[in-house]
């Protein structure tokens, strides 16, 4: 039996699996499985750095189906008019659904002690509970249930119905829900809108505040395919440093609109222009480098965390919309603009999910 192994979908998984492995004793470490989905994110060479990571025993890569890549299940998304017909068909399309997904698994899950995923609303959570196969869930994002809970939301109308459902296995529901989700790690029970028997509040900063240095050495060569490259576009510009998170918000013409309208409104600093640097999301396919030629744009490749490892840096200001980014501590005054600020540019109901709840 071996002992450990995480499903990440993004990079920030990859570094909460890190941090955890981190927060293990020395002789403990290094008997993970690292499982990196490709469905949803480019992880580029990750997998070559990790396998050189004293903190896996084996990464592994997960070509995992999206439901639209079976034809078959597209007839259960029909609405029938009728909650009994609607809930026959859902129990059909849980069960097809891990069926299918199943010839694509990499890995025996059954043959380790603990299972964790993130994003567990993936195929891959439909999979493990077509085979019985037990396992924690972990949080998407920092927070991210505080702004929208998708278990819930997913599930508007006979919400209880459709949670008793989960838990004797008939459909599926993400976030804890599910009958063999043995329990949900997030970070702040606090802010949670809708609490769920589930959860476990395992919070991200304690296991930050406990590396070591040498630990944060491992973060960044894990992560970070070219230090001297990255260190010399910190390197560059005025004093003041302005850190703008992209998101792959609307589509491109409206995306463009709204971060030259962040950079324009909150690029100044006391009336002075700052040096604006532009992570863009992994997801992200606007060409920053061609939109924003003036301003520097860093590698999306990488958890906006590790930035907090470089030492020396030191950010004025970061900005995002929705992405939590309370993660970044090298700032002196971080902006989350959130739902008010994106009723400007798209249909409120798109963005404020837990107010249709």
């Amino acid at each position: 039996m071996k002992d450990r192994i995480y499903v990440c979908h993004t990079y920030y998984h990859v570094y909460v699996a890190c941090l955890k492995e981190l927060a293990l004793p020395a002789a403990k470490r290094g008997r993970a499985t690292l499982v990196l989905s490709t469905m949803s994110n480019d992880f580029g060479n990750l997998r070559e750095r990790a396998m050189r990571c004293p903190l896996f025993e084996e990464t592994v890569l997960f070509e995992e189906k999206a439901d639209t890549f079976f034809p078959e299940l597209q007839k259960y998304h029909t609405d029938r008019g009728n909650l009994f017909l609607n809930m026959l068909s859902r129990m059909k399309y849980t069960k097809m659904l891990g069926r299918l997904e199943k010839h694509y698994v990499p890995v025996d899950f059954r043959q380790y002690r603990d299972v964790y995923v993130f994003c567990d609303s993936d195929p891959i959570g439909y999979y493990l509970n077509y085979e019985k196969i037990p396992y924690h869930a972990l949080e998407d994002g920092l927070n991210c249930i505080q702004y929208y809970d998708t278990a819930r939301y997913d599930n508007r109308g006979h919400f209880e119905l459709k949670a008793w459902m989960a838990a004797h296995n008939l459909i599926f529901i993400q976030n804890g829900y599910s009958r063999y989700c043995l329990d949900m790690e997030i970070n702040d029970k606090s802010v949670v809108p809708y609490p769920c028997d589930k959860y476990i509040e395992a919070p991200r900063a304690k296991l930050v505040e406990r590396l070591t240095e040498e630990d944060k050495d491992i973060l960044i060569r894990l992560f970070i395919e070219d230090l001297e490259e990255l260190l010399g576009q910190l390197a560059c510009g005025a004093k003041d440093k302005i850190l703008v998170l992209s998101e792959p918000l609307c589509d491109l013409t409206v995306r463009r609109q709204i971060f030259a309208d962040i950079i324009g409104e909150y690029g100044q600093v006391d009336g002075r222009q700052g040096q604006v640097l532009i992570k863009p999301h992994p997801r992200d396919v606007l060409d920053y480098a061609k939109e924003f030629a003036g301003h520097i744009v860093l590698s999306g490749m990488f958890p906006m965390e590790i930035l907090n490892f470089i030492p020396g840096l030191r950010f004025r200001r970061v900005v995002s919309v929705f992405t939590v980014p309370n993660g970044i501590t090298c700032a002196d005054e971080v902006l989350f603009l959130g739902e008010d600020f994106m009723d400007k540019y798209e249909e409120p109901k798109l963005h404020r999910q837990n107010e249709q709840i």
